[in-house]
């Protein structure tokens, strides 16, 4: 589902409209240019963390003050500032080898908060997180995505407790749709 909404891949029927437009390949690029999207595995380059946050941005053009503040969102900032001498120009290593899954995720939380999208997907974006860490993080995210649109897949109830709607997928049908007090009370 996540690939359709994303204009990854085709329908096998209907279409796939993005505020009242049909997404195909007319406009598949600047669909894409809207999204923010977190992957359950988050993919590093051997490169600083600023360059893995503001990937694809030239080193000279890299906004650092938006690069903190969505540091700052992810729970990431702190832990770089104090652990790393090298701060944001610290190397992590093919595939962020000297960080956690956890931090690598924040970074792929950050990457997806830098380029603005409109509409921010995160795929178990925090499920490397311990309990408290997720919660912060959702929160966090939630409270900088003003006026953006914000889909989360989680296998973790408790993560999605901020969310205003609640979609729960059984057998890839709708199982339970509502609140987040809805759902949990319709067990």
């Amino acid at each position: 589902m996540l690939d359709l909404i994303a204009g990854l891949i085709d329908p096998c029927e209907g279409e796939l409209r993005g505020d009242d437009e049909v997404i195909d390949d007319n406009n598949r690029r600047s669909w894409h240019a809207l999204i923010g999207y977190v992957p359950q595995q988050i993919y590093l380059c051997d490169d600083t963390i600023a360059a893995n946050i503001a990937l694809g941005m030239d080193d000279r053009l890299i906004d650092i003050d938006r690069l903190e503040m969505v540091a700052k969102v992810a729970g990431l900032h702190d832990f770089v500032i104090e652990k790393f001498p090298s701060k944001y120009d610290t190397v992590v290593g093919e595939n962020g080898a000297v960080l956690s899954g956890g931090q690598r995720q924040r970074i792929g939380i950050a990457r997806a908060l830098y380029h603005e999208p409109k509409l921010l997907i995160l795929d178990e974006a925090t499920n490397a997180l311990d309990t408290q860490m997720e919660a912060e993080v959702v929160r966090r995210i939630i409270d900088h995505c003003d006026g953006v649109t914000v889909i989360m897949v989680s296998h973790s109830l408790n993560s999605l407790a901020c969310c205003d709607r609640v979609v729960v997928i059984k057998d890839g049908a709708v199982a339970l749709e509502g609140t987040y007090a809805e759902v949990c009370n319709k067990g």
